[in-house]
């Protein structure tokens, strides 16, 4: 029998130091000067490029870890003295910074790269690569993924625009495929891309049985904090088996904690929805904020799309890997895509899956993608549902724009809000 000591806390620990040990390999890739492919976490196609044996450089994981590690304003005004404007997205310019100092950041050193992938899942992608295009004049290959055409979503699978969709993306990961036996000089090994993909079939299957079981009451673990961490994993060590290994292992720490009603802490008043991305230059303060009064972030948009629609579960069809492949990565970007601009009706359903208490929508000058429409949203689900809603503006890199003082008034206005409310549910059932 597993000792509560021995389990409980296991995920964030066994996390942190896979995150070392994954930037460690960065850092000796680089010393070494193996080549590596950047890729974004909406469509990284981590499973064709690790059957390449390529190391994979996520660039939004990079410039996350200079915030909290509180170094970002170096960074992003290095950037911006190499003229990029202040407005421009906070990841991209830290990115830009590391570029610069090559490829110097807080957790070692970055590999050059051999490869820019970019999909439209997000409009600053494309861009973003032609800068490591042109800085290490090095080829692009761009992939167009057909998303959702309305706020009711795309093409269900099927259907004869589906398959259309499908069999459009499938030529690109020909394409994509092609590129990569030229670079590497070795042809694709179908086994070994079949090898890839039964790993991620399990960590997708492990992380939507995590996301389930914080369904219940009290939640075991914290989508804002302890989900960073899982997000950095499921993203950095996708398609291998230590990264299926650690999922798998998540679940049975989930599973002993909903066992023995271990929440992730003390005293859960109040169970809220996350809409946007953190705020990571007071990473801990603003989690401190919630927690201190009682409020727990059960989900989060965050761990929606960036994890690439991971949390769908999709399981690849590994006796037709290229197609099925398509089909997982239509799926899964599209799901991604709908979490930044059509996620009204998925947090109405949260409310009542997760037995939300209130949502805080938290928009960030460096994102406007993530930020698009959320004032918009918040109407729609109080029209919906009688839930509290909380609208605060920060950043997720910039602490120039980041004010603790104005974000803890609000947040305090917020539990204010929040008690009444329950004040109010209580006496009218009383009277009833």
């Amino acid at each position: 029998m597993i000792a509560e000591q021995e389990i409980v806390g296991r995920g964030a620990v066994e996390g942190a130091r896979l995150m070392r040990d994954w930037f460690a390999r960065l850092d000796a890739a680089a010393e070494r000067k193996e080549p590596a492919a950047y890729v974004f976490v909406m469509g990284s196609l981590a499973e064709i490029l690790r059957a390449f044996d390529m190391h994979l450089v996520f660039p939004e994981i990079n410039s996350l870890q200079t915030a909290v590690r509180h170094v970002a304003h170096e960074y992003l005004g290095m950037a911006e003295d190499y003229g990029y404007s202040p407005d421009v997205c906070g990841y991209v310019k830290a990115d830009v910074a590391m570029q610069l100092q090559g490829g110097k950041h807080s957790m070692g050193r970055l590999p050059k790269p051999a490869l820019a992938l970019a999909t439209n899942a997000c409009n600053t992608y494309v861009k973003w690569a032609e800068f490591w295009e042109r800085y290490y004049k090095i080829p692009m290959v761009t992939l167009d993924i057909p998303g959702s055409r309305t706020a009711a979503g795309g093409a269900a699978p099927g259907t004869d625009a589906f398959e259309s969709d499908r069999r459009y993306l499938e030529i690109q990961l020909r394409e994509l495929i092609t590129e990569c036996e030229r670079i590497t000089g070795t042809r694709l090994d179908m086994d070994r891309l079949r090898e890839v993909l039964d790993y991620t079939n399990r960590m997708a299957a492990a992380w939507k049985r995590v996301l389930e079981l914080n369904r219940g009451r009290p939640a075991l673990f914290n989508a804002l904090v302890d989900g960073t961490v899982y997000l950095g994993v499921l993203n950095a060590l996708r398609g291998t088996r230590e990264g299926a290994e650690y999922f798998e292992r998540l679940v049975e720490e989930m599973e002993y904690k909903a066992a023995h009603r271990l929440g992730t802490i003390q005293d859960e008043k109040y169970r809220l929805l996350f809409v946007g991305v953190p705020c990571y230059p007071i990473f801990r303060r603003f989690h401190e904020m919630f927690a201190d009064q009682g409020g727990v972030f059960v989900a989060s948009s965050y761990l929606w799309f960036a994890a690439g629609g991971l949390d769908l579960g999709f399981q690849y069809d590994l006796t037709r890997p290229i197609e099925s492949l398509a089909e997982g990565v239509l799926v899964g970007v599209r799901h991604a895509g709908d979490a930044m601009l059509f996620h009204d009706q998925s947090l109405i359903e949260q409310v009542d899956q997760f037995g939300a208490d209130g949502i805080v929508y938290h928009p960030v000058k460096s994102c406007r993608t993530v930020s698009t429409s959320l004032a918009g949203s918040r109407k729609a689900v109080m029209k919906a549902r009688d839930i509290q809603c909380l609208f605060i503006e920060s950043d997720m890199m910039d602490r120039r724009v980041v004010s603790e003082a104005q974000l803890k008034n609000r947040i305090d206005a917020f539990f204010e809000g929040l008690g009444s409310q329950r004040l109010r549910t209580i006496a009218a059932t009383v009277t009833a």
